[in-house]
């Protein structure tokens, strides 16, 4: 993915293998992109709590990221609540973060707000 565009504004691609992981200095590079996103378990995901006002604000954004997961082909696991929601993003199929769970997390945040 070049630099020049946007996280929010590219698209996810096939990632299989190890070759697909980013490196930490990657990583480091990439998270100032994702304010309020950190990394979790140690740097190998991605992770976001969202809060909203109520019930429906937190299944609307859940919906919406669902629509946006299906479309990017890259998903999340959620944990859903009353008032918030839960998003953590790792590429299984890589052995840690790609540059899919940045650009998801960027999407994400554009869904929030």
């Amino acid at each position: 993915m070049p630099d020049l565009i946007p996280l929010a504004q590219a698209r996810c691609a096939p990632r299989s293998g190890s070759e697909h992981k980013l490196s930490r200095a990657r990583i480091q590079e990439l998270l100032p992109q994702v304010p309020g996103w950190e990394l979790l378990e140690d740097g190998h995901a991605l992770g976001r709590t969202y809060r909203f006002k109520d019930y429906y604000r937190t299944m609307s954004f859940v919906n919406a990221l669902a629509h946006m997961a299906n479309r990017e082909d890259h998903h999340p696991d959620l944990g859903v609540h009353y008032d918030r929601c839960v998003v953590r993003y790792s590429t299984h199929d890589v052995g840690g973060l790609s540059e899919n769970d940045f650009i998801c997390a960027a999407k994400a945040d554009l869904l929030a707000d």
